[in-house]
């Protein structure tokens, strides 16, 4: 079975367009390569092959001779080639360059100095809501978006490629990025760290927990959100004279991988697992910010010392927007929606829970489904 994944392809195409240079970042196994060779590139270039690894020790002589649209595969295996990148395409106004990467942090900061202005970043996850549709949310739920898992025979099958995932990222990616973390040690972080998941981060309790100081943790947090595992949500404050949460909260950015490392293996145990509300939360918030278009510097969450709270919050047309997350059958008004509304100034929050029916809750807060989240 394909899934055609419409709104990414439409959006990525844009950017080729746009720009001498398009990033797919994004990470293992989500589906990048499968997406960008829709664009049907001219040429096409995958550095995990050894014979085209090799040929990229000449880059400028292999790519400059070259016309139309040129797909770079694993581009954070020659890291050297953005200078590179930036010569031809001011040189060669005929090419056109389509990278893929599955690693964030080191080829950002290399990109962005060697093609400021001339290159694009869009960000893949797995499969969304948006491409498998609303009678399959609690198979994409329980499963994740990564395709294999979320199209696999059974959910037996589903798990046991998850558990390979999990293995294979830890021992065979991380060392390829110059980590030398021992795959065991960040195995066992892994899992402290997803009973943390929607949590705020407190990362010298997670250091006590787990025998090591708060700057490991956050180098080892680093390691993970480098490599799309999981998103740190910023606080987002101001001098309201409130005493605001300044911390990140953490999310695992798949639901799937999540599961596997609470052992959930079934609908029957997530209905059962405490961390229901918070897998619930984690799932519809990345469905959210990506229907939205929106990057990781764009959101926020929104908290008091005092309990208010806000799960999401962003600027765009020049207004301000909230989102709160509740898992339950139909979410009633709170004091802290209420609070969000006044304190932030928001022009409308929406209430996403699994049900099926769009309702007000007063008029600027509205509870709604979230397959139609008709937001902005």
């Amino acid at each position: 079975m394909i899934i055609q994944r419409k709104q990414d392809l439409d959006r990525v195409r844009h950017l080729v367009k746009a720009f001498p240079v398009t990033a797919i970042l994004g990470p293992r196994q989500c589906g990048k390569t499968f997406l960008s060779k829709q664009i049907k590139a001219d040429h096409y270039f995958d550095l995990e092959n050894p014979r085209d690894l090799a040929a990229f020790d000449q880059p400028q002589l292999l790519l400059e001779k070259l016309q139309g649209t040129i797909l770079i595969d694993e581009v954070q295996r020659r890291p050297e080639l953005f200078p590179v990148l930036r010569y031809l395409v001011d040189t060669h106004p005929k090419q056109k360059y389509l990278i893929l990467g599955s690693a964030s942090g080191a080829l950002l900061r290399q990109s962005s100095e060697s093609l400021a202005g001339r290159i694009a970043y869009y960000y893949l996850g797995g499969l969304s809501l948006y491409d498998v549709g609303q009678k399959n949310i609690q198979k994409l739920w329980l499963r994740g978006g990564f395709p294999r898992a979320f199209l696999a025979r059974s959910a037996y099958e589903s798990e046991q490629w998850l558990n390979n995932y999990l293995t294979t990222f830890l021992e065979k990616d991380i060392p390829q990025l110059g980590i030398t973390i021992p795959s065991q040690t960040l195995r066992r972080f892994w899992m402290m760290l997803s009973h943390y998941h929607g949590q705020v981060i407190n990362f010298s309790e997670i250091g006590r927990a787990f025998g090591v100081s708060d700057m490991t943790v956050r180098k080892y947090i680093d390691i993970l959100e480098s490599t799309f595992m999981v998103r740190t949500l910023q606080p987002w404050y101001n001098n309201l004279g409130k005493r605001l949460i300044k911390s990140p909260k953490i999310y695992f950015k798949d639901s799937g991988l999540l599961h596997r490392l609470l052992t959930i293996e079934k609908e029957k145990d997530l209905w059962t697992h405490p961390k229901i509300g918070a897998s619930w939360e984690g799932f519809a918030l990345e469905e959210v910010i990506r229907n939205l278009g929106l990057n990781s510097q764009e959101v926020f969450f929104w908290g008091t010392h005092s309990g208010a709270e806000l799960d999401l919050f962003w600027r765009a047309k020049g207004k301000n927007w909230g989102v709160e997350f509740k898992y339950g059958d139909a979410p009633k008004l709170t004091k802290s929606m209420q609070s969000a509304v006044s304190d932030l100034n928001l022009s409308h929050l929406w209430v996403i829970y699994p049900g099926e029916k769009r309702y007000p809750l007063m008029p600027k807060i509205t509870a709604t489904p979230l397959i139609s989240a008709g937001i902005i």
